[in-house]
């Protein structure tokens, strides 16, 4: 069964979209309305899929969804919204998609189907390194980045800060592959991790602010765009 919620301030908005979905008929879902942000939240549901309106009075998608990426890595998110320049809150959180105002049918129901396709993904491989507090394995959704400091290359994880006797060009590497891009010539940053970029600076889900040099900008851009509209493979936009 797949949870869905609908927020939305517009009543009419909101039950139009709550009757598409009960109409879906590629999977069996249950969905719920909220009027606000601040309900959804106080709810405390979890749930799969989440259908955001972007523009709320009080508490608008953007913020409702950066409080639920704080508990939440796994939802879907998607904004329903009546902008088409998306790139203007790509940076925000990381959502699945996003779909224009008036909400189709059919549109509506081909992202349920991405949705569908990409919810089960295989497990998450563990990497191993080893590093001065001994051996860690972590997933690398679990690193936040990496730094170099004092001949020692950080390796800074949701968990704690662990010690490599690495290059950090030799992790800028390895790391590529894995949506890692390279900020500044001491910083190797998860691009999942990257809740802002402001100027000459990269603000991190977890409120850590990183360094975006005027040399590396323009490539770590290209970067941060490109994970965005590929989300890993996952995410799919609507120009």
């Amino acid at each position: 069964m797949i949870r869905i919620a609908v927020c939305d301030d517009d009543e009419k908005t909101r039950e139009d979209t709550l009757a598409l979905l009960r109409e879906y008929g590629n999977a069996p879902l249950e969905a719920e309305g909220y009027p606000s942000g601040e309900a959804l939240l106080q709810a405390g549901k979890v749930y799969d899929i989440l259908l955001l309106d972007i523009d709320m009075e009080g508490m608008d998608g953007i913020e409702t969804a950066r409080r639920i990426r704080e508990a939440d890595r796994e939802v879907k998110l998607i904004y329903v919204t009546n902008y088409s320049d998306y790139m203007t809150f790509a940076f925000a959180v990381h959502a699945f998609a996003y779909l224009l105002k008036p909400l189709g049918r059919e549109e509506l129901y081909a992202q349920l189907d991405e949705v569908l396709r990409y919810s089960a993904p295989g497990p998450e491989q563990e990497m191993e390194f080893l590093t001065r507090e001994g051996v860690l394995r972590v997933k690398p959704s679990q690193i936040l980045y990496f730094e170099y400091l004092d001949r020692w290359v950080l390796l800074h994880t949701t968990e704690g800060v662990w010690h490599l006797k690495r290059q950090i060009a030799e992790v800028a590497s390895q790391m590529a592959s894995l949506c890692f891009a390279v900020p500044h010539k001491s910083f190797v940053v998860n691009l999942y991790a990257v809740r802002q970029i402001k100027g000459y600076e990269i603000s991190l889900t977890n409120g850590q602010q990183i360094p975006l040099s005027q040399k590396k900008s323009a490539g770590f851009r290209r970067a941060m765009n490109e994970y965005l509209a590929g989300e890993g493979g996952r995410a799919v936009w609507h120009f």
